[in-house]
């Protein structure tokens, strides 16, 4: 019997594949917990309704994020760090830190753990640090360090 897998299911496949299995297994097992249902023509052509939808909701997805990337990418951010004699600072920028600098100055929503900082920002000046919006798309974040008043 074939049966379309609407969920993934570890020893057949992932979710929207269309597989053969045993006539009693998709009876008594596959069927009874929704795993899956008959791979007619109604429900064959559903899924190829539901695949492009998902396609274009995926495609959208990522040009909103391209665009989000563009204006991250024009956008700078101001830091201040408390800092103690002869210009030592105290502790780091984290990117907690940083997502609430975007909020407040910019009004951007920045998840803090999609921002991405390589190297610890213990120093006053200007770094960049990766946003990484979409699972294609990363975006770079002007944050200026700047001196407590």
């Amino acid at each position: 019997m074939k049966v379309i897998l609407l969920e993934d299911v570890k020893t057949l496949g992932k979710k929207g594949q269309t597989v053969e299995i045993n006539d009693g297994y998709a009876r008594n097992y596959v069927l009874p917990k929704k795993l899956g249902l008959e791979a007619n023509a109604k429900n064959l052509n559903d899924l190829k309704l539901q695949k492009a939808n998902d396609e274009r909701v995926a495609q959208e997805i990522l040009e909103q994020a391209q665009e989000f990337a563009k204006v991250v990418e024009n956008t700078s951010v101001v830091v201040q760090m408390k800092v103690g004699e002869g210009g030592r600072t105290f502790g780091t920028i984290s990117s907690k830190e940083i997502a609430k600098a975007a909020k407040d100055q910019h009004d951007m929503d920045i998840d803090k753990k999609k921002i991405q900082i390589i190297d610890p920002i213990k120093n006053l000046g200007v770094y960049e640090v990766n946003v990484k919006l979409h699972q294609k798309v990363t975006a770079k974040l002007k944050v200026k360090v700047e001196e407590e008043k």
